[in-house]
């Protein structure tokens, strides 16, 4: 006997398209296909090497891009969190090498100006009523000034691996005999991993998701919107002071009024893995499907033979198609 109407049982395969989501999965196997076709045309892209390689060029954009999720979810945008990651790691770099503050005081604050940033934005925003745009682009300029300021437009390097103040940069690579773990890896996922569970499963996050849906809404059920559109700005820029770290952990020596463009990677990111640019929906599962095909552009490009500012190029077709995909969705949302 044949069911009929409702009864009718879904496909598995249609099951699990939409168990993770659509434009999440576009992601997810383009990923996979990007990675397999840099190793087929360049064998030496899969290496061991490559693939720590890959990694470090994830981290800070990694961390960046989890935090703005937060803010892009509420229906804002944090363009400031490219410079708050060198403004951040300048000031504190400057005050470990400089003035001799001790490295694990001087990682509270690389990770507290980020905060500080944040909750700057976060106020602008929701006390100024200032239109995120201009308010974090209005935070985007002071950052950049105040890190050249405080270093006296002079780079910082931070202490290296050799010297026993740099011990902090295990927490992101570890050099066993020669061998590269890439152990910020770890971290990366811990703190997706924390952050997932903050926005989907928690009051805040729920608040946060409801204000991008429909903030006037949200208002008249009584939450305090201010306060929960803050706390998504604040988590966006501790994440960016965090990044910062992760970034001079990494490349070592920061530069003065650098950071511009980082931003765009973190927001390109968010919204490849399906978060809506036009808030009320975020994925932090799909930021980091995002983020790495993000990575893995930046360091396979070069292995076949194209320059770096192709993956602008590129990055700039996959956003456009990625937003198309997302007001595609929500037309056929509304439709339904």
């Amino acid at each position: 006997m044949t069911n009929t109407g409702g009864a009718v049982k879904k496909n598995p395969l249609a099951k699990f398209t939409k168990s993770i989501g659509t434009q999440r999965l576009i992601a997810l196997l383009a990923l996979i296909i990007l990675y397999l076709v840099f190793g087929f045309i360049n064998p030496a892209f899969r290496s061991y090497a490559t693939l720590v390689n890959i990694f470090d060029a994830s981290y800070y954009i990694g961390l960046m891009a989890i935090g703005v999720t937060f803010a892009i979810t509420s229906d804002g945008i944090d363009l400031s969190i490219g410079t708050v990651l060198t403004c951040s790691a300048l000031i504190s770099g400057q005050l470990i090498t400089k003035y001799h503050l001790p490295v694990a005081l001087g990682l509270l604050v690389c990770i507290f100006i980020g905060a500080l940033f944040g909750l700057l934005n976060g106020l602008m925003v929701s006390y100024m009523h200032l239109p995120p745009f201009i308010a974090t682009l209005g935070s985007m300029m002071l950052s950049k000034g105040l890190g050249s300021i405080f270093t006296k437009a002079q780079s910082v390097t931070w202490p290296q691996s050799s010297q026993a103040e740099g011990w902090f940069r295990n927490i992101f690579k570890i050099n066993q005999n020669g061998i590269l773990i890439p152990t910020g890896f770890i971290l990366l996922i811990v703190i997706a991993i924390l952050a997932s569970i903050l926005l989907n499963k928690t009051r805040p996050g729920r608040y946060i998701v409801a204000l991008g849906s429909n903030s006037e809404a949200t208002r008249l059920s009584g939450v305090n919107i201010a306060k929960w559109r803050t706390l998504a700005y604040i988590i966006s820029g501790t994440l960016a002071g965090l990044a910062g770290l992760a970034y001079a952990s990494i490349y070592s020596t920061i530069l003065p009024g650098g950071g511009g463009g980082f931003e765009l990677d973190a927001i390109a990111g968010v919204v490849i893995g399906g978060t809506s640019m036009s808030g009320g929906y975020g994925t932090i599962s799909g930021t980091l499907i995002g983020v790495f095909i993000m990575s893995v552009l930046k360091t396979g490009l070069p292995f076949v033979g194209l320059q770096s500012n192709w993956q602008q190029a590129v990055t700039g077709v996959v956003l456009v198609f990625a937003v198309f995909m997302d007001v595609m969705n929500r037309q056929k949302k509304k439709k339904v």
